[in-house]
């Protein structure tokens, strides 16, 4: 993060993308989603949940990242579900791509890893993240699944649902 953060002094301190001969440099441009991403990731490390970790495989890449969930309550207790973001080069227009990378039961996941991101706003990453966290809390939505099967699951038998929920946690989500 310090890398990408040091491209942009660099820039700034070099007239804004301009070599001394006065030509545009593309090679020393940052981004509009990267001046966005410096911005609040550095936000996101200091209002990040507690039951959240943030990983850069790539620290010079913001727009590329893991988060680790590990909920502190409900259904999901005990369990450790990785998500990958890719923030794409229209951000904030465009939403981050956001893929559950650990098996899971659960109504607002897939069990391909998509993510039912209806009720959070997907233009800022401290949303995302905290969205992303509260699925598994006050978010877990039953009523307007994605995973149909899961929902009905636990229409049928709440018990049998936690059930099905913590043998993927056993198998999965260690």
């Amino acid at each position: 993060m310090l890398t990408l953060a040091s491209k942009l002094k660099r820039e700034e301190g070099v007239g804004a993308g301009r070599t001394h001969a006065g030509s545009n440099d593309a090679s020393h441009r940052v981004s509009i989603r990267d001046r966005l991403l410096i911005k609040e990731v550095a936000e996101l490390e200091v209002n990040l949940p507690n039951t959240c970790k943030v990983t850069f495989p790539d620290e010079n890449k913001l727009c590329h990242f893991q988060l680790a969930i590990s909920p502190d309550e409900g259904y999901y207790l005990g369990g450790k579900f990785q998500f990958e973001i890719e923030v794409p080069e229209a951000y904030n227009m465009v939403p981050p791509k956001v893929k559950c990378l650990t098996r899971i039961w659960h109504p607002n996941i897939a069990e391909t890893g998509e993510i039912c991101l209806r009720y959070v706003d997907p233009n800022y990453m401290m949303d995302v993240v905290w969205g992303l966290n509260s699925l598994f809390t006050d978010l877990l939505n039953f009523d307007d699944p994605l995973n149909i099967d899961a929902a009905e699951h636990h229409l049928r038998d709440k018990e049998d649902f936690r059930n099905k929920v913590q043998d993927f946690i056993k198998n999965y989500a260690r």
